[in-house]
């Protein structure tokens, strides 16, 4: 997590906060120690207080050490449900103590059940349409929860192609166009327009704690302006956590309505973005005009 030009004390955090999380890694690894994830535990081998590191960790990361742990042991399971031959026994190489705390947790760290997320989504229900926007094709997803997934592309085939990579194995995949035409005029209105979405255009997007901390700090960032990974850090209470912020941005799936757009590198360069550079300049291009005309 190293960054330019910290003070020794956001320096000392860093550098506190690598060693926890790499302390925590080993000991989710090591299942033999499943209860050393405890702050004291963690503290007393590191030779600090626990007060002093969940305020360094926290301060560096963005969240604590207890939230860190929780999502990469969650991480673990979800690799677990993959290749070992029931979920029972990947809670528990996983580290788990008991299958209960999988499951009271299972709606915040995969979104599904464990036994549905194991196949890949199993079950889920998703609809889909595609169709002419000022940026290309657009296509949007949803599940009868709400809008879980928005692309741009430049051929159908792609999108839908995307669409099924990322949802593998629902139960049904299937175009739309009647039960999604509110959703895209209410998306293609903010597209065109700026206006906020509608109150009943809901989002079914899942992620950790961080994840959300991440995606409501892009939301604030206003049409027409834009921050580096750094700034948003700093707007997050975490001058140091640059590259986590960046990880958080990367794993959002409504890419305009999260508006991930706005982030740009330090020196003002636009950087990348998962849906074409030109894209990304036109978008950024769209709402500073709007701005502009607002102001004239």
């Amino acid at each position: 997590m190293p960054m330019t030009d910290q003070t020794p004390e956001a320096s000392a955090d860093v550098s506190l906060a690598q060693q926890a999380a790499d302390l925590i890694d080993a000991r989710i690894a090591d299942l033999s120690q499943p209860k050393q994830l405890s702050l004291k535990a963690l503290a007393g081998d590191l030779g600090t207080s626990a007060t002093h590191l969940q305020k360094a960790f926290t301060r560096a990361v963005g969240i604590s050490p207890w939230d860190y742990g929780a999502e990469r042991r969650a991480q673990a399971f979800r690799a677990r449900l993959k290749t070992e031959p029931s979920v029972t026994e990947a809670i528990y190489a996983a580290g788990y103590g008991s299958a209960s705390r999988v499951y009271e947790q299972s709606g915040f760290l995969l979104g599904m059940s464990p036994a549905s997320y194991a196949k890949f989504g199993q079950g889920a229900e998703i609809s889909f349409d595609v169709v002419a926007s000022p940026l290309g094709r657009l296509l949007v997803a949803a599940t009868e929860v709400g809008l879980c997934f928005l692309a741009f592309g430049d051929d159908d085939g792609a999108l839908v192609s995307e669409v099924q990579a990322e949802f593998k194995h629902a139960a049904q995949i299937n175009r739309d166009e009647a039960g999604l035409r509110a959703v895209l005029e209410d998306v293609i209105e903010h597209l065109e327009t700026g206006r906020l979405p509608s109150r009943s255009l809901r989002l079914d997007v899942q992620g950790t704690a961080f994840q959300r901390r991440v995606w409501q700090a892009l939301l604030a960032i206003p049409s027409g302006g834009v921050l580096s990974y750094a700034e948003l850090g700093l707007e997050m209470g975490m001058p140091a956590g640059q590259r986590a912020v960046a990880k958080g941005c990367a794993t959002n799936k409504v890419s305009l309505l999260i508006p991930c757009h706005r982030i740009v590198r330090s020196d003002g360069a636009l950087g990348g973005y998962r849906w074409g550079v030109k894209r990304k300049q036109r978008l950024l291009a769209m709402e500073s005009a709007r701005i502009g005309a607002k102001g004239a």
